[in-house]
């Protein structure tokens, strides 16, 4: 930054012309004494933003039963489709909860009234053809790709699957195997990212319709029957739920026959279910105790912002600039990854965040009515578990009391200036955003996000971190084998020193004792340990 120097000029008036000096008046003694000049008054400190004790659930925007959405692209040969309902895990009864998963996924995978659904993947496999289906916690994406030469053949089975799904008993008892494995085997065992993220989610969202995997829970899949399901799939997978989304090789007469099929979908459901305000009580720490060789944490809090507040961007932003998932020009990376060799992934978000499998992105159709920050470390050594959470908070508190200096701040503009342009190269992503803008009351998202880095500066992104992020809010989530002996350390709140094996300069010893010795903004009383295996049982 460049300095600018103040110069005070005194004028010096010089007296001349008279022999004589005229002399003063005697003084008044009956005169007041003379005022004393005030003193300025020294500036208040900006007073410090108050987090409110919950964040309420103001409802994501409905769109028209049925609202088409048409990206036509004449230089492609490929038709992309998306079936988004606004119907999540949410929708799922208590003592059922997995109840959306299962039915979608048996609708999308468990065969058509024509297909079995070996006879399904066969009708696909020429085609090269894809049909998928992802549920979140409030919309369900039933997704298909197709060359235009198969259009119409794929076109009847993709609607199929929806107006005329199979429902059979032996699919469901296959799938809902999957799914029990899935948090068995899967979240509980063998993903140690996954599982602290939803340990994460059940944290903040207790007693919330987010607060389950959406997966569901081992008793919850079990409890589900075939009659379970049909209600299901005619209570939710409504026309008064869906957004029709199409690209690339379309024209008018494909939206209206598409159009026409979905119209045999029930007209309306069951209501929309109505969330509560979330409490933004800060401090808590769950810690997953199961055998594995590292420790994961995650941590993080329920945003008082999503996408359509002026806030969003800059926040989003300064959290790019932290740790954009799986670049290594974010501060985690830098300071404990390269710089100490901590660990493998650093990563924080504005928004919740799900990878799309394939890339370093965020899935799209994932609107929330509810958001939370977060941040992911791991996998970590255990010894150094409480160092490198201690580390993230010191560079998450750092960037919103410091700000991001001016030419950091000019490479993460550059930097997601082109980024984001990656975040819409293919026409299912573009389709994406664009239903996600009905939801979020967002259209040209991405555009509006480029154009307002343009405009950003360091002071207007730090103004917005210290409105909406303070990083005594968080809340933690571990997974780890010795948990006891993690608690005990988290409780005593002693210092976390590291060692190196190989030499590091002074000053990044003296910021190791800066962050060892910091205190982290959890409660002690508030630190719970839970077997692994009773996770997300029930």
């Amino acid at each position: 930054m460049k300095t600018r120097a103040l110069l005070s000029l005194t004028a010096l008036l010089g007296l001349a012309g008279c022999a004589t000096t005229p002399q003063a008046p005697p003084p008044d003694e009956n005169a007041p004494p003379p005022a004393v000049p005030a003193q300025a008054a020294a500036p208040e400190p900006a007073p410090q933003p108050t987090r409110p004790e919950s964040v309420p659930a103001t409802p994501l925007r409905q769109p028209k039963p049925m609202e088409l959405v048409v990206l036509a692209r004449p230089d492609t040969p490929i038709v992309s489709f998306r079936l988004v309902f606004h119907t999540g895990s949410v929708d799922d009864p208590k003592g059922k909860e997995g109840l959306t998963a299962l039915t979608a996924q048996l609708m999308a995978e468990g065969g058509t009234q024509k297909l079995s659904a070996s006879q399904l993947l066969e009708a696909l496999y020429p085609m090269a053809a894809e049909l998928d289906v992802f549920v979140d916690k409030e919309l369900t994406t039933f997704s298909g790709r197709v060359h235009k030469d198969f259009l119409t053949r794929f076109q009847d089975i993709f609607t199929d699957v929806l107006l005329a799904p199979r429902l059979d008993k032996a699919e469901l008892e296959r799938l809902r195997a999957n799914a029990i494995s899935d948090v068995e085997n899967g979240l509980r065992s063998a993903n140690d990212e996954a599982l602290g993220k939803v340990a994460l989610d059940a944290l903040l969202y207790q007693g919330h319709p987010y607060a389950h995997f959406t997966g569901g829970t081992v008793q919850g899949l079990k409890a589900i029957t075939l009659d379970d399901v049909k209600a299901h799939a005619q209570r939710v997978f409504t026309q008064d739920r869906l957004v029709i989304g199409l690209a690339g090789a379309v024209d008018d007469a494909l939206a209206q026959a598409l159009s026409s099929r979905l119209s045999a979908l029930p007209a309306k459901g069951a209501p929309r279910v109505e969330l509560p305000a979330v409490p933004t009580t800060a401090g808590r720490t769950v810690i997953i105790q199961k055998p594995t060789l590292s420790t994961a944490v995650s941590m993080g809090f329920v945003s008082t912002i999503r996408r359509g507040d002026p806030d969003f961007f800059p926040v989003a932003f300064a959290m790019s600039n932290l740790g954009e998932h799986r670049q290594s020009i974010g501060v985690l990376f830098t300071e404990l990854r390269e710089k100490r060799g901590l660990n493998y992934g650093d990563y924080a978000y504005a928004e919740h965040f799900i990878e799309s499998p394939g890339t370093t992105y965020n899935r799209t159709n994932i609107a929330r009515t509810q958001q939370d920050l977060s941040l992911w470390i791991r996998p970590v050594v255990p010894t150094n578990g409480v160092f490198a959470t201690r580390g993230a908070v010191f560079f998450l508190d750092q960037m919103v009391k410091e700000g991001i200096p001016q030419e950091r701040f000019e490479l993460m503009r550059g930097f997601l200036q082109g980024y984001t342009r990656l975040w819409e190269q293919t026409d299912q992503r573009r389709l994406g955003y664009a239903i996600d803008g009905l939801f979020y009351g967002t259209p040209d998202f991405l555009e509006q996000y480029r154009q307002a880095m343009s405009k950003m500066t360091p002071q207007s992104v730090q103004e917005a971190l210290r409105r909406r992020v303070q990083p005594e809010a968080l809340n933690f989530a571990f997974v780890t084998e010795d948990a006891e002996g993690l608690a005990q350390a988290l409780r005593s709140g002693a210092p976390s020193p590291i060692t190196y094996a190989s030499p590091k300069s002074e000053e990044l010893l003296t910021q190791d004792q800066a962050i060892s010795s910091s205190k982290l903004p959890l409660r002690p009383e508030a630190i719970q340990v839970i077997p692994a295996q009773q996770f997300m049982e029930k």
